[in-house]
C-alpha cells in the first residue's frame, strides 16, 4: 500500500478510535447514572448553568432525562460498550492496516447505509447529509483499497 494510501486508512482508524473511545466513555458515565435520579440531576445542572428552564431545547432535555428508567439507563450502557467495542476493533485493525478490518468495516458502516438514508428522508437535515456523504466515501474508499489490495 502507498504512503498515502496508508495515511488515509489510518486518518480512518483514528476516526473509528475515536468514536470507540467516546462511546466507552458514555457508557461509563450512564454506569454512574444507572441508580440516580436523572430528571434532578439535569435540573440542578440547569439552574447551576443558569439556563432558561422554559427553552425549547431545556425542556426537551428535561423531558427525555424523566423519560429515563433504569432499563433504558441499561441498554444506553449496553449499546455504549457494544458499539464502542466494535469501533475500537475496526480502529486498531485498520490502524495495523488488516484486510480483515477494512471489509469489517465496509460490511459494519455499509449495514448502516439504510437507516441513514431513512433517517435523513424521514427527518431531512445537514448534519444527516454529511454523515451520510461522508459514510459513503468511506466506505467506496475501502472496497477500492480491497480490490486494489487483491490485483497487485
Amino acid at each position: 500500500m502507498k504512503t498515502s494510501q496508508t495515511t488515509v486508512v489510518r486518518l480512518i482508524a483514528l476516526f473509528k478510535l475515536l468514536k470507540g473511545i467516546l462511546l466507552i466513555a458514555v457508557g461509563v458515565a450512564a454506569l454512574k447514572l444507572l441508580h440516580t435520579d436523572i430528571a434532578s440531576l439535569v435540573e440542578n445542572w440547569v439552574a447551576v448553568l443558569g439556563l432558561d428552564q422554559n427553552s425549547r431545547f431545556v425542556g426537551r432535555a428535561l423531558l427525555t432525562a424523566a423519560a429515563l428508567t433504569p432499563n433504558r439507563v441499561r441498554d444506553l450502557i449496553v449499546g455504549s460498550f457494544l458499539y464502542g467495542g466494535l469501533f475500537l476493533t475496526e480502529g486498531v485493525g485498520l490502524w495495523l492496516l488488516k484486510r480483515w478490518a477494512m471489509w469489517f468495516t465496509v460490511i459494519i458502516t455499509g449495514s448502516f447505509l439504510p437507516v441513514e438514508i431513512y433517517e435523513l428522508v424521514r427527518h431531512p437535515s445537514a448534519g444527516k447529509a454529511g454523515i451520510l456523504v461522508i459514510n459513503l466515501v468511506l466506505v467506496g474508499y475501502l472496497i477500492r483499497r480491497i480490490r486494489d489490495g487483491r490485483s497487485g
